[in-house]
C-alpha cells in the first residue's frame, strides 16, 4: 500500500537494479533473518555471513573490478544499504567496510596497499574498520591523543579508540593518530594497523541500548610497531583526507535513516490493518490514518533530497553542506515515525520480538555517529555565514 503512494524512484529503477534488490531480499530472508537473535546473544555476527556477502558480491559493489569489486556505482550501495534498514537489520557492518574504508583505500592508498587489501575485502575474507573516536573525543577529531612516534623505517603507535564498528571482529583498521606530536610538525596522519600486529589489543563488545547485534568495541595500542608503507597518503594529511570523506559517510547514515523510516511504516501498516480494538481496526481510526499519512509525507519528502545526495556523490559533486543536511534532516525525520509508529502498535511496540522495538532502540544513535546533528547544523550554518 505504501508503494503505491510513492513515487518511483529513478536511480533504482533500471533491471540491474531490480535484479540486485532481488537477490539482496533473498540474502536478507533465507541466511540473516534467522540469525538475528543469536548474533544479539553473541553482540556480534559470524564470518560465515561476512564471506557468503562476499561470494554474493555484496561487498565493495561500486569498487573497481580490477580489484575485486562489482564494478557498479554508488546507487547500488546505497539500494543495499536501504534494503537492510528497511528490514531493520543492523547487525552486519558491511556498508562500513564497503563504503567507508574502501574508499579510503582506493582513493588514497597506494598500488600495493589496493592489491593487498581491496580483493580479500571485496571476498569477505578481512573484516575492517575504522578508528577516528577516542574516550576523550567525539567529533572534535582534531583532540586525537593517539600517537604514532617516528622510528624510521615504522611508526611506535600508542593510544585507545573508542566506539569502534566492527572493532572486535576486525583483521584490519585505519587509524587516526597524531605524528610528531607536541611539536610544530604535528599532524593527523592515517596508519593502516592489522589486528595481529603485536601490541594491537580489542576490547570486550560494547553494551549498547540497540544495535545489539553489531560488533562495536574498543581499540588498544600498546607500542605497535606499524612499518611506513601502512600510513595511508601523506603525513599529516589524515585530517583533510577524514573531512573530506566524510561526506559519503554522513550520506550512508541518511540512507539508513530513509530505509528505516520506510519499513516502520510498512510495519504499522501491516499491523494496524490487522490488528482491532473497539470492534474495528487500529487502521480504522482517523488517528492513525493521519499518523501514517504525516509520516508517508516526511519519508517521500525525505527520499527526493536522498535521491539528489545519491547522484551528487556518484558524480563526486555532492559537498559536506548537502551531506550533512540529509544526515541531520533524516535521521531526526526517521526518529519521529519512528517513535509514532511505535505508538500506533500500543503495548506491544515496546516488546522485543517487535521489530519496531529494535527499529526505535537502533536507530537513536543515528542523530550521534558520523558527527553529531549539532555538528552538522554548525557545517551548514558556516556555509551560509561565509557566503553572505
Amino acid at each position: 500500500m505504501l508503494q503505491n503512494l510513492l513515487i518511483e524512484r529513478k536511480i533504482y529503477a533500471t533491471e540491474e537494479h531490480k535484479m540486485m534488490q532481488t537477490m539482496i531480499q533473498e540474502f536478507i530472508a533465507h541466511e540473516i533473518i534467522d540469525h538475528l537473535e543469536e548474533w544479539e546473544k553473541n553482540g556480534m555476527v559470524s564470518r560465515d555471513i561476512w564471506q557468503r556477502a562476499g561470494e554474493l558480491g555484496l561487498l565493495c559493489l561500486d569498487m573497481p573490478e580490477i580489484y575485486g569489486g562489482g564494478g557498479l556505482d554508488f546507487t547500488f550501495n546505497a539500494l543495499l544499504i536501504e534494503e537492510f534498514a528497511k528490514k531493520g537489520i543492523t547487525g552486519p557492518g558491511f556498508s562500513l567496510h564497503s563504503d567507508i574504508v574502501a574508499p579510503y583505500l582506493l582513493k588514497y592508498g597506494t598500488e600495493t596497499q589496493k592489491q593487498k587489501y581491496l580483493p580479500l575485502m571485496a571476498r569477505g575474507e578481512i573484516i575492517t574498520a575504522i578508528g577516528m573516536t577516542e574516550p576523550n573525543c567525539g567529533s572534535d577529531l582534531k583532540a586525537l591523543r593517539t600517537t604514532a612516534e617516528d622510528k624510521g623505517d615504522h611508526y611506535l603507535v600508542n593510544g585507545q579508540k573508542t566506539f569502534i564498528t566492527n572493532g572486535f571482529m576486525c583483521d584490519m583498521a585505519i587509524v587516526a593518530v597524531k605524528t610528531n606530536h607536541n611539536t610544530a610538525e604535528e599532524g593527523v596522519t592515517l596508519l593502516i594497523i592489522e589486528s595481529s600486529m603485536p601490541g594491537f589489543y580489542k576490547g570486550v563488545p560494547l553494551k549498547k541500548i540497540g544495535m545489539k547485534s553489531q560488533d562495536t568495541a574498543e581499540l588498544f595500542f600498546d607500542n605497535v610497531k606499524v612499518p611506513k608503507e601502512n600510513r595511508l597518503g601523506d603525513e599529516k594529511a589524515g585530517f583533510k583526507i577524514m573531512m573530506q570523506e566524510l561526506a559519503r559517510e554522513r550520506l550512508s547514515v541518511g540512507i539508513t535513516a530513509v530505509g528505516t523510516a520506510q519499513g516502520a511504516i510498512e510495519n504499522t501498516i501491516a499491523y494496524t490493518t490487522e490488528r482491532t480494538a473497539f470492534d474495528t481496526t487500529i487502521s480504522g481510526f482517523q488517528n492513525t490514518q493521519f499518523k501514517l499519512a504525516e509520516c508517508a509525507t516526511q519519508l517521500q519528502i525525505h527520499q527526493a533530497f536522498l535521491d539528489r545526495c545519491i547522484e551528487l556523490v556518484t558524480v563526486h559533486q555532492l559537498t559536506a553542506e548537502s551531506a550533512s543536511m540529509i544526515k541531520y534532516s533524516a535521521t531526526e525525520m526517521c526518529g519521529k515515525v519512528v517513535d509514532e509508529c511505535l505508538q500506533l502498535f500500543g503495548g506491544y511496540g515496546y516488546m522485543w520480538d517487535y521489530p519496531i522495538a529494535h527499529m526505535y532502540a537502533d536507530n537513536r544513535v543515528a542523530r550521534i555517529y558520523a558527527g553529531t546533528n549539532e555538528i552538522m547544523k554548525l557545517v551548514i550554518a558556516r556555509k551560509l555565514f561565509k557566503d553572505s
